[in-house]
């Protein structure tokens, strides 16, 4: 077994822990900080298939941003006081249980059956998720479509501090 075997595999386990951890937890908020380190894993596991931008994005935005906003709402909502809908429904319960073993059965036959040497060389030539590759495709390819949402972007900023001038006056 290799370092980057090992990694991988450390990585995934806690990715699988933490999103187990986050949908048994009762307690919401205990569940947004199990789904932080299931971003700070699978972020691992992006940086370890050498998909450095994406693995970076997956940090600032959603481990970031998004789970910062997701507390806020948390905090503010207090969930807890709600009455629980789907409590005594073993309908909804049947369901999930038979939708977690088709995709459980589904993950093992791709595992199993689903050609994994010849994926595992095609994705090691794969270079879509590095920055290099992006920045020469946002600069070469897309250089209209990114010179167009620069200046809608600077046209927005504009605008807002107009109007934000003239409520102040």
């Amino acid at each position: 077994m290799t370092l980057e075997q090992g990694l991988f595999g450390f990585f995934a386990l806690i990715a699988v822990a933490s999103s187990i951890l986050m949908v048994t937890r009762k307690n919401p908020v205990i569940s947004a900080l199990f789904l932080v380190l299931n971003f700070g894993a699978l972020s691992g596991i992006y940086l370890l298939l050498r998909a450095q931008f994406i693995a970076v994005v997956q940090v600032i935005v959603y481990a970031g941003a998004i789970m910062v906003l997701f507390l806020f709402v948390l905090m503010l909502l207090r969930p807890a006081q709600e009455k629980s809908y789907f409590k005594d429904r073993p309908q909804q319960k049947f369901m999930a249980i038979v939708v977690g073993v088709l995709m459980f059965l589904q993950i093992i036959y791709s595992i199993f059956f689903a050609m994994p040497g010849k994926m595992a060389d095609e994705a090691r030539r794969v270079e879509i998720g590095t920055i290099e590759f992006i920045g020469r495709e946002l600069y070469t390819t897309y250089l209209l479509p990114f010179e167009a949402i620069a200046f809608v972007l600077l046209t927005a900023t504009i605008g807002a501090l107009v109007l934000s001038k003239k409520k102040m006056d």
